[in-house]
């Protein structure tokens, strides 16, 4: 088959959810022989960290299209008083479309999947120049993330903004749900609120996989007890989540119960982390240069998720490094888990608390956590089992 896959974010490197989806979806593809094109947005605040040499690059047809897409001050005071949707039209580019034409005037595909909902400002042109089966690839609910950020504001002016933005981008995602040949959902709950908002079109749920010769645990560099997140912290869930963890549990673990040091790693972490810092106690340590063998070096992975939705790319990469983590029910969705055999759920701050003081006190439980998360990533999330139910559902669509 070709294929073309269209992304709003350079996948290379594999240095966040999004990019580990695409690229791995990518990988699995030309490892089954088919033939694959990448056209991408290539964010200017993300350009340094392309990692050009990847072997991957060279194996597929790629074209990445520079843009700029940091909303000023005025677009978010347009966005309030106006009825555009500058989140969402922030991502489209004439000289991108424009790039997207050409190669479809030039080449016949068999499949375009847009790798998520900012890709679709470009179905319009795309339908226009290809008889291609198109796959919308939801990596989440959008409009369901900023509409739980919302839920948890205090201040009223957030609160009505992220409510007005939940309410565009809602109405933005239901209208292109049925404009497209199928959908390849990330889980089954998103799948079945898709369904309640009366999507006509197939919906296959195809999980997050991994390559799993990527991730080797190994127990003799692993500090214990030691607790740590590794995220994206200008993603909002993320922030959110870990202000309101460092808020609740920087006092037990600085001069309380839980003798424990807490590790916080990613890209883009705000300034404002610095202050939570705390000598032998707490670090803020940025971006790490290997982020798997930063997972190695700890014990207990902590996603305080509050908002959100999809699945958690860095908790099934958690769980593929033997990881006991503590997570929320929202953090933990569209895994087949087991509270208390290979994930620990925790939805409050005592949850939290007792979830932490069982894990720093015994460290037999947490690695049979641990074991028991891979053998669950093994069984379900093996990219090379995910790539072959991909191609089965491009089949049926080809011939539906």
């Amino acid at each position: 088959m070709k294929i073309l896959i269209l992304s709003n974010r350079v996948p290379f490197p594999q240095n966040g959810g999004y990019p580990i989806v695409v690229r791995n979806t990518i990988q699995g593809l030309v490892d089954q022989g088919h033939q694959v094109s990448v056209f991408t947005l290539n964010n200017k605040k993300q350009r340094p960290a392309i990692q050009n040499d990847d072997d991957l690059i060279s194996k597929i047809h790629y074209k990445a299209y520079d843009i700029n897409i940091k909303l000023s001050v005025w677009d978010i005071f347009l966005n309030m008083l106006g009825k555009k949707n500058y989140n969402i039209d922030r991502f489209y580019d004439v000289g991108f479309e424009r790039l997207l034409t050409t190669e479809l005037k030039r080449t016949k595909y068999d499949i375009i999947q847009f790798e998520g909902l900012f890709m679709s400002a470009y179905l319009a042109a795309v339908r226009k120049y290809t008889n291609a089966k198109l796959i919308y690839r939801a990596h989440n609910i959008e409009h369901l993330i900023w509409q739980r950020l919302s839920e948890q504001k205090n201040d009223p002016i957030k609160k009505s903004y992220l409510r007005l933005l939940a309410k565009r981008i809602k109405q933005f995602e239901l209208k292109y749900l049925n404009s497209f040949d199928a959908i390849a959902a990330l889980t089954n709950q998103d799948k079945q609120l898709m369904l309640k908002y009366a999507t006509k079109i197939p919906i296959h749920v195809l999980p997050v996989g991994v390559d799993l010769k990527r991730y080797n645990p190994d127990y003799l560099k692993t500090e214990f007890p030691s607790l740590f997140f590794l995220g994206a912290l200008d993603w909002m869930p993320n922030r959110e989540g870990m202000e309101w963890f460092l808020d609740n549990f920087s006092r037990d673990i600085i001069d309380g119960d839980l003798r424990v040091k807490l590790y916080v790693a990613g890209h883009n972490i705000p300034e404002d982390f610095d202050e939570y810092e705390s000598l032998n106690k707490i670090f803020i340590q940025g971006e790490v240069d290997d982020a798997l063998e930063f997972v190695n070096s700890k014990s207990v992975m902590i996603v305080p998720l509050l908002s959100g939705g999809g699945m958690r790319v860095k908790i099934v990469e958690g769980m593929a490094m033997q990881k006991c983590i503590i997570t929320t029910t929202l953090g933990a969705e569209g895994l087949n888990y087991k509270d208390g055999h290979n994930i620990l759920i925790a939805d409050n701050r005592s949850e939290f608390y007792n979830a932490i003081k069982h894990c720093i006190n015994d460290e037999q439980f947490c690695r049979q956590i641990g074991k028991n998360a891979r053998l669950l990533i093994e069984q379900e999330h093996d990219t090379h089992f995910i790539t072959k139910r991909f191609i089965a559902f491009y089949t049926e669509i080809l011939q539906s």
